[in-house]
């Protein structure tokens, strides 16, 4: 089970990664890109390091994670991430709960308060846009 959400927590991390990347070319704005900028290099590290922990525990890691639809609207692209950045701070508790093994909770930790961060930030974007 906990490999199961493990692989899917990796896939989200990586199609964010990509969500974001795309989102910031629909704005020049250095304020709204400092957020999505922060956001997604967040995101690449919490794919590192679900993906050195999968390794970890199954002496693999996940191959080719499908890429996201890029956004088109900037405040749709916002609404978007506030939902699944809260979505991820539900999911992430959950797993900590459940850790395998000890070095699998600092990187759940980790990835927890950054979604809570991302969440914060995407929320002050999408009500002032």
């Amino acid at each position: 089970m906990f490999n199961e959400q493990l692989k899917q927590a990796i896939e989200d991390e990586y199609q964010d990664f990509y969500f974001y990347k795309s989102m910031l070319k629909l704005t020049n704005d250095p304020y709204w890109q400092s957020f999505i900028k922060h956001a997604m290099e967040d995101e690449k590290s919490h794919y590192e390091m679900f993906q050195q922990l999968h390794y970890m525990l199954t002496g693999e890691f996940v191959q080719n994670p499908p890429k996201p639809k890029p956004p088109t609207n900037l405040k749709q692209a916002a609404k978007e991430s506030l939902e699944h950045e809260l979505a991820g701070t539900d999911f992430y508790k959950e797993m900590l709960l459940t850790v395998p093994i000890p070095e699998a909770y600092n990187p759940f930790f980790i990835a927890m308060h950054d979604e809570m961060e991302h969440a914060i930030r995407f929320s002050t974007m999408y009500n002032a846009l």
